[in-house]
């Protein structure tokens, strides 16, 4: 065929091996248990703990915000107020 979906040659394709490039980005055990590790040291940053007040209050735009202007894009703000209001729920599920 000259034209249209099926056009050219008919070949075979060849199943490439996946390139370590796409793992990129996903945490591996022990990332994961590091980070917690230092989490359970040190705590929260001073600007985590308004945005936790903020939330607690529930002023979530505020917290946005807040998380924006000190982490620089909405993207990574979002990500942070939703890992601290997760961390509100399960502090609330314990009990503390």
């Amino acid at each position: 065929m000259y034209v249209g979906l099926n056009k050219g040659h008919p070949t075979t394709k060849i199943a490439l091996k996946a390139k370590p490039v796409s793992r990129k980005g996903t945490i591996s055990k022990r990332t994961s248990f590091v980070r917690s590790l230092i989490r359970e040291v040190a705590g929260f940053a001073p600007y985590e703990k308004r945005v936790m007040e903020l939330l607690k209050n529930s002023k979530d735009k505020r917290a946005r915000k807040l998380a924006k202007k000190r982490l620089g894009t909405l993207t990574r703000a979002k990500a942070k107020v939703e890992e601290l209001s997760t961390v509100i729920a399960e502090s609330r599920r314990l009990g503390h």
